[in-house]
Formats: structure tokens, sequence, C-alpha cells
């Protein structure tokens, strides 16, 4: 009986390491994202619910209607 070299397990192809490689990066790199955004979340705007350091936050209500169109 012929015995066949375990060159071809699935553990011995380069391939399958590379994926797993970036895998695990990709997940780090994601947890890494995570805790950083939690550790240094943005602090709230300051406003009178008008204005955010004088940026309005809506439209003006006095602002005047487009032009009419010729007919």
């Amino acid at each position: 009986m012929v015995t066949r070299r375990d060159s071809d397990a699935w553990f011995r192809q380069p391939v399958v390491w590379l994926g797993a490689l970036i895998l695990a990066v990709t997940i780090a790199g994601c947890v890494a994202t995570i805790l950083l955004a939690w550790r240094f979340a943005d602090a709230p705007i300051d406003g009178d619910g008008r204005h955010a350091r004088s940026a309005p936050l809506e439209h003006a209500a006095d602002a005047r209607p487009p032009a009419q169109q010729a007919r």
C-alpha cells in the first residue's frame, strides 16, 4: 500500500496562514478602533438650542422665499 505524504494537509498551505493572519489583524484593528473611540469620545457641543458655537442648527425663519418665476 502506498502512503501519501502529509504535504497536502491544510495546515501546510501558506495561503491558509496568510488568510488567518489577515483576519486576525483586521479584528485587532477593529477592537483598537472601538477602544480608541470609547476612550477619546468627542465632547458634547454647547449651545442654546438654536446655535451651536455660532453656527445655526436650523434654517433661519425669516429667510425670504425664492423669487417667483415670470409668467
